[in-house]
């Protein structure tokens, strides 16, 4: 297929466009205008509304997975801002000029995130599940509906909403390790909260999957098969690295470090189940959480 990839510099973005190549897929990158160009990229910037409308005819296939880093600093208001307008206003141009094209792709597979459920404790949470409440489950509400535009033209939508992503060389993971590397690793508040996780590996297969497979439409929860407390990834961990696990980090305490964001990202529990991966036959490479993380650390 001839696919065009926009975010291809961030963690998943640039694990994908090679692994696509290697399966025999033509890779077109969307980077933003004020970079500067390298041989066949096509130029956007999401901010100002514009994208070069012509190169844009006769892609197979899009995957959409820029947007700022909801990791990258205290949720200020303008933070926040740039969060949510940097999702929904470059899904929306991105929707709408697709949805405008003589010859549109088959497939638009765009990011979203387990934000969408906000906190939820126990409850299983499947693709029909209703959305939550707080900053990241209406922003993730708003960035799927900026996608309408495409899938109001016959476009097969795929919103993928993802969990944990499991990586060395980038994502949340890396930040987890170094407490652990000084001893002094622990479950964060009460540790009964549900992590939802995926390793980088999936994550990319996944994509790979959804974009084969036309029976996938809208959301697919991205995350393994069983979600695991903070306190069993906490111990998990420890054993990967050989680093006790006995030095909590207190539910007020994280949230004096990083103020909102604390809530929504390290304290919410979100336990998905992802019910349409599982019936469109997806084989995970990493099911279980150890031998993920050894996979991932090289231990």
């Amino acid at each position: 297929m001839k696919i065009l990839i926009s975010g291809s510099s961030g963690l998943i973005g640039s694990a994908l466009a090679p692994f696509l190549s290697a399966q025999g897929d033509t890779i077109v990158r969307l980077a933003r205008s004020k970079t500067p160009p390298a041989g066949g990229e096509i130029l956007w910037d999401p901010e100002a509304g514009t994208i070069d409308r012509g190169r844009l005819e006769g892609f197979d296939a899009v995957v959409h997975l820029a947007g700022e880093s909801i990791a990258g600093g205290r949720w200020t208001p303008e933070r926040k801002a740039r969060i949510r307008d940097s999702r929904v206003k470059g899904t929306r141009l991105l929707a709408t000029v697709l949805a405008g094209l003589e010859r549109r792709p088959r497939v638009l597979v765009c990011a979203s995130a387990m934000g969408y459920y906000g906190d939820r404790g126990d409850e299983v949470l499947r693709e029909d599940s209703p959305p939550g409440t707080g900053f990241l489950a209406e922003a993730c509400r708003a960035w799927e509906q900026a996608a309408d535009p495409a899938r109001e033209q016959g476009i097969r939508v795929v919103s993928l909403r993802t969990g944990l992503v499991l990586a060395a060389a980038g994502g949340a993971l890396p930040k987890m390790l170094r407490p652990f590397k000084l001893g002094v690793g622990g479950v964060i508040g009460s540790g009964r909260q549900y992590w939802s996780w995926i390793t980088l590996d999936d994550e990319v297969a996944v994509i790979h999957h959804v974009l084969v497979n036309e029976s996938l439409a809208g959301p697919v929860n991205v995350v393994v098969p069983r979600a695991l407390t903070n306190r069993e990834f906490t111990r998990a961990l420890g054993r990967v690295l050989s680093r006790p696990t006995l030095f909590p980090l207190p539910a007020f305490a994280a949230r004096l470090a990083l103020g909102e964001m604390a809530g929504e990202l390290l304290l919410a529990s979100q336990r998905l189940e992802p019910a349409r991966l599982i019936a469109s036959g997806y084989k995970y490479r990493y099911p279980e959480l150890e031998p993920a993380l050894r996979h991932v650390l090289g231990r």
